[in-house]
Parts: C-alpha cells; sequence; structure tokens
C-alpha cells in the first residue's frame, strides 16, 4: 500500500460529513427471522444524528419505515421530505408531546426502532421500547447513572427484547483492521489499552441559536441543536460523559462481557476553564454565560483495570482546542500499535527492525478487515468515512433475525457506567471504583461474538 493508497485509507475512516450512502449494487438477504417480507423501521429523533441514519435506512431495500417521532415540527418536515423522494411510503408521525413517542411504540407495525435524542432520554426510551417488544437501536451514551445501566439490563433480560449500543467506531476501517490483528495474534497476551474521545466541540456545545455549529456562545434554551442539551452536562458533571467512542473497540479487543470484565476504575480531572476562555474570547467578558462556573474538568483521564489483567486508560478531551482523536493505542507481550487519524505505527517484535516504530501501510493491507473488503467502496459516504453503513447493517441484520446483536445491552451497560463512575471516582479524590458485573457472573462463560466475519 503506498503512500497515496494509506491516505486513501485513513480517509475512508476519518471523521467526515453526514452524507448519503449511495449503494445501488447492494442487495441484502431476505431469510428474516421476522414473517414480514421486510423489517418494519421506526425513528425516535430525526435530529441531526437520527436523520443520519434514516439516509442510511432509505438505501436499503429491505426496509419499511413505518413511524418517526421528534418534538421538533421542522425536524420532521426534513425526514418526511427525504422519505418522500426516496419513494417510501409516508409513515405515521409523533412528536405531539414528550411522551408522544410511547404511542409509536403501540404500533404493530414496527418491528424495531432507533433512539437518537438527547442523553437524558436515551435509557427510558430504550426501557419503553424493550417492554413494547421491539428490536432496539440506541445511540451513544447509552446511560447516564449506573440505576439507567442497570436499567437496560434488567429490561433485557425481563423482555428477552434486544437492545444495541449504535457504537460506530467499533466498526472504523483502521479499528477492524487492529481487531483482525488482535484475533490472529500479532501482538501476542495483551497487556494495555488507550482510548477516548479528544474533539474540541467548543463550536457544537455553543452556537448563535440559528445555526447548529454556527458562532455564538449561547446554549440551553438560547442554543439549538446539540447546544440546546449537551452543554448543560459540563455545567453539572464532573465525568467523562462520553466514553463510548474510544472504550467500545478497545472493550471487545479485550472481549470484555465475553472472557473478560471491567472490574475497577479510578478518574482525575484537571481544572475547569476551556470554555469559560472560549466564551470570554467569542462573546466578551461581560456576556452572562461568561460567570458561570464549570464543573467539569478540562481532561478528565480514567483508569480501568480487567479481570484478566490488563489496563485502560481512557481520555476525555472536548472543551480545549484539540483535532479530533481517539488516541488508540494496543500493547501486548509481543508488540504494540499506536494508531489514530493522524498517527499509524507499529512495533512487531521479531518482524520490526530494531528498536523503532515502522508504518502500518503494509499491515492495514494484510489485515483489512472483509466488510471493508466487501463493502468499503460503496459505504464510504455513509457518514463518519463509511462507518454509519456497517452499523446499521448490524442493526438491520439482527433485528431481521431477531438474534442478540455484535454490541448488546451489557455492553451498552458496561461501556457507559464510565460516566457515573468516574462522577464518584473525581468526587472522591481518585477513589477506586467496583465495577458492577452486569452480566452477573455470566461473563465467565459467554462466548466473544463473532466480528471477524463478511456479513455484520
Amino acid at each position: 500500500m503506498k503512500g497515496n493508497s494509506r491516505r486513501n485509507f485513513v480517509k475512508k475512516t476519518a471523521l467526515a460529513g453526514a452524507g448519503v450512502s449511495i449503494m445501488p449494487n447492494l442487495s441484502f438477504g431476505s431469510n428474516f427471522g421476522l414473517s414480514q417480507d421486510k423489517l418494519k423501521i421506526a425513528f425516535i429523533g430525526v435530529g441531526l444524528r437520527g436523520t443520519n441514519h434514516l439516509n442510511n435506512a432509505l438505501q436499503r431495500k429491505d426496509l419499511e419505515i413505518t413511524a418517526i417521532c421528534d418534538v421538533d415540527s421542522n425536524r420532521i418536515k426534513i425526514a418526511l421530505d427525504k422519505i418522500s423522494k426516496a419513494g417510501f411510503t409516508k409513515p405515521k408521525v409523533f412528536g405531539n408531546s414528550d411522551y408522544d413517542y410511547r404511542n409509536l411504540l403501540d404500533l404493530k407495525d414496527v418491528d424495531a426502532v432507533i433512539i437518537s435524542t438527547p442523553w437524558l432520554w436515551h435509557t427510558r426510551m430504550a426501557v419503553d421500547a424493550m417492554k413494547a417488544g421491539k428490536y432496539t437501536g440506541l445511540e451513544v451514551s447509552a446511560a447516564n447513572t449506573l440505576e439507567e445501566c442497570w436499567d437496560l439490563v434488567n429490561t433485557h433480560e425481563e423482555t428477552g427484547s434486544h437492545l444495541m449500543i449504535l457504537e460506530n467506531v467499533n466498526y472504523r476501517r483502521d479499528v477492524l483492521a487492529v481487531l483482525n490483528m488482535v484475533k490472529q495474534n500479532v501482538f501476542g497476551e495483551l497487556l494495555h489499552f488507550t482510548c477516548g474521545y479528544q474533539h474540541d466541540l467548543r463550536g457544537v456545545k455553543f452556537n448563535d441559536g440559528k445555526s447548529a455549529y454556527g458562532k455564538g456562545v449561547e446554549f440551553g434554551e438560547q442554543g439549538i441543536s446539540e447546544s440546546a442539551w449537551r452543554t448543560q452536562h459540563s455545567l453539572l458533571r464532573n465525568a467523562d460523559v462520553y466514553p463510548t467512542h474510544g472504550l467500545g473497540p478497545v472493550a471487545v479487543m479485550a472481549d470484555v462481557n465475553r472472557g473478560n470484565r471491567f472490574v475497577s476504575l479510578t478518574s482525575h480531572a484537571t481544572k475547569a476553564i476551556g470554555l469559560n476562555k472560549y466564551i470570554v474570547d467569542n462573546g466578551g467578558k461581560d456576556h452572562p454565560n461568561a460567570k458561570l462556573k464549570w464543573k467539569q474538568g478540562d481532561i478528565i483521564t480514567s483508569t480501568i483495570e480487567t479481570s484478566n489483567g490488563e489496563t485502560i486508560i481512557v481520555t476525555h478531551n472536548v472543551n480545549t482546542p484539540h483535532p479530533y482523536s481517539l488516541g488508540f493505542k494496543v500493547q501486548g507481550v509481543q508488540g504494540l500499535t499506536d494508531f489514530d487519524y493522524h498517527t499509524q505505527r507499529i512495533h512487531v517484535e521479531g518482524t520490526t527492525k530494531g528498536h523503532g516504530w515502522e508504518a502500518m501501510d503494509a499491515w492495514f493491507e494484510k489485515y483489512d478487515h472483509p466488510l471493508w473488503k466487501k463493502y468499503g467502496a460503496s459505504a464510504t459516504e455513509a457518514g463518519h468515512g463509511g462507518i454509519d453503513f456497517f452499523v446499521l447493517n448490524a442493526f438491520v441484520e439482527s433485528a431481521k433475525e431477531n438474534i442478540a446483536p455484535p454490541m448488546d445491552a451489557y455492553d451498552a451497560a458496561a461501556w457507559s457506567a464510565v460516566t457515573p463512575l468516574s462522577e464518584l471516582s473525581i468526587e472522591n479524590n481518585g477513589e477506586p471504583q467496583d465495577f458492577p458485573d452486569f452480566t452477573r457472573g455470566n461473563w465467565i462463560k459467554r462466548k466473544p461474538y463473532n466480528w471477524m466475519k463478511e456479513t455484520y
């Protein structure tokens, strides 16, 4: 893989704008676990993220979109226009109140739902969906408190309804290639990981109340899109509130909940000055928001220990200038890789010459995942460099068969639990927090999901 090819490989996994997937030549199996010819799917939340899922769903021939729900009438209009232009039948519409989604869940012609709403609604909507017997796809993070984490697990076990956390980074091309290396024992027995979410979100947390990512320093009732709800978490919580983009891929590599589990966590936070500086720089020192005292530290670092003896460092940094990075490192007794959008390097004992690094070009070519080999050319416009195609495909194919998804309720709980546990640890000067065993001991005998197949 020469230089240009390598750049194309990385580009395909880069954080891209949400585009519409063009997949004219793709066909999907029709051997459904359901009696219907097509999976009947509904969308709860059709804001920017929900609309991205909708765009990708409209490219499939095995779906019927039977209902949509959003309390923002403008987003409903946008969604209906897209559905009409794609030639789909007009769905039933809900959103007259905050709880109108429950009327959507009462519909018999809804097999599965995708929930893309503000964080505080995630668990209650997912619990209601599972109780209604719907195959549930839930955006990240899945839960805000330990009680909510248990609610997801308990409801899944009580109802038998499946839940899939829609963690799209697990399907990044370089992430899946490294997972392939892990499965083929390139690094030997695993020892240590780093990961996280480092991304300057100040232009997302604040805007002018007119455009989602426009200039300005407004949030809450004066903001729109994510600034209307996301920013409030930074004002009130000193925690890693968004852990799953980094932790999800690492948890799969370490077989967490399937032969391994998280045991304990410690967290520390820096002082909180980044958001105040942004407000003063862009709105002036006399702006009302410049008087606010932000609770969330600008950089939060958590260390997780696993039952198999690995350590995982998770970093959250979204309140300062920082190019997008999830900071992946995978280290085993035989070698390691340090990879992300801007760094792609590896050292494997007995293969890499000397004590230095080597580029990952040839490694990526050799261990490119079967999914990307099969669908990569068609998937790359599906949003976030193509990974949104793969996460939606895994959800749809699992729902059609009504089987456990690749990332299930136990994963949703364990990965999301970092938020409340980090909050407790920080509040208690870095005191270790015991990680709940959401599988109730079943992690010992649960088999890892087959991530290396070429279907989903």
